[in-house]
């Protein structure tokens, strides 16, 4: 078989996850499906009435089934650990030196399915991937992004690297099995740098999501009299980033599909006066003892805005979460935030 980039970036490689047995991968799957089947009617009907009295639906709707699990993620009692934090590798101590050389931990296992045929969620495809970017750049793949990241301004962005004194570094926490708060276990990222090993504040993480919308939009404004700069990234590149790939899926909304290490919902509204969804980028993150999320909702321009130049790049609204607690989910308060700033801005 053949593993190309695209197919890594996209979650298609069939290179495993955490769990390297297949036949729970597969149950899990099965799971969530007939999870998803089960609760489509009661969000049929659920709009049905919520159109009938007249309320205007825009939020993104989830299953009932993760509704719920978001919900009692809150309220129930702390110590249930996320399934996936239940996996060994997790919590790794082994300190690599190099991005190739943390390809030991999963380089001689099968795959789980040919290449393009199924989606599966994997940090080792990353870990490919930033192997990659070690052989063809030349140098090591966290100098590569560290200097990526002073081009963006992201000079709070570091290697989540144990040994270094780090300022402002927050202490992260998970619920023991009893139920209480606790320090997160120690653990090395070496072998997941692209995955999961860097350390970022909500600031810079702004600045990154502004620096893809400015590349995003910067190739739509017309009679700028050369006065807009390029964008970090060509326009092509980021729309390329945001178009959902095929035979993907999104766990955290339903709406979307994968991309190019992205989640992407796409415009859509099938009735008038009816439920919209609007276009946006997005990306969790879950890490031992943190969540995180950056999500990216550009602003609908009209062909004044985009001809008369009358207005620059980025146009849109960019939300950051970052909270030192493990398995919070946070795409959907985000995306809320995100449409209360987009309503205000119109209001105005």
């Amino acid at each position: 078989v053949a593993i190309t980039t695209r197919l890594l970036v996209s979650h298609l490689s069939g290179i495993r996850h955490y769990e390297k047995d297949i036949t729970k991968v597969k149950e899990e799957k099965e799971k969530a499906n007939r999870a998803f089947k089960l609760t489509k009617p009661y969000q049929d009907k659920e709009q049905k009435e919520k159109e009938g009295k007249g309320i205007e639906k825009t939020d993104s709707v989830k299953p009932r089934k993760e509704h719920e699990g978001e919900v009692k993620s809150r309220n129930s009692k702390p110590g249930r650990r996320d399934k996936e934090f239940e996996q060994e590798e997790y919590y790794l101590k082994e300190k690599f030196e190099s991005v190739i050389e943390s390809l030991k931990i999963f380089k001689n296992d099968p795959l789980f399915f040919k290449p393009g045929d199924q989606f599966l969620y994997s940090t080792y495809g990353f870990t490919l991937l930033s192997a990659v970017v070690e052989r063809v750049s030349g140098q090591k793949f966290t100098d590569y992004m560290l200097k990526m990241f002073r081009d963006l301004d992201m000079l709070s962005t570091v290697l989540d690297d144990n040994e270094a004194m780090i300022y402002n570094r927050a202490r992260c926490y998970v619920y023991n099995k009893k139920g209480r708060l606790v320090n997160a276990p120690y653990v090395d990222n070496s072998y997941k740098w692209a995955g999961g090993g860097f350390l970022s504040s909500v600031g810079d993480l702004l600045k990154f999501g502004n620096a893809l919308l400015y590349s995003y939009q910067a190739g739509q404004f017309k009679n700028t009299n050369g006065k807009l700069l390029p964008g970090y990234l060509k326009p092509d590149t980021v729309a390329m980033m945001w178009t959902p790939v095929p035979k993907t899926e999104v766990s955290w909304d339903r709406d979307g599909k994968y991309a190019m290490a992205w989640a992407v919902v796409e415009k859509k509204q099938q009735y008038g006066c009816c439920r919209q969804q609007r276009h946006y980028a997005s990306h969790t993150g879950g890490a031992v003892g943190a969540s995180s999320v950056l999500l990216i909702l550009p602003e609908e321009l009209d062909s004044e805005a985009l001809d008369t130049g009358l207005v620059a790049p980025p146009r849109g609204v960019v939300v950051s979460i970052i909270c030192n607690m493990q398995s919070v989910s946070l795409n959907s308060t985000a995306l809320k935030i995100a449409r209360e700033f987009d309503k205000e801005k119109w209001v105005q």
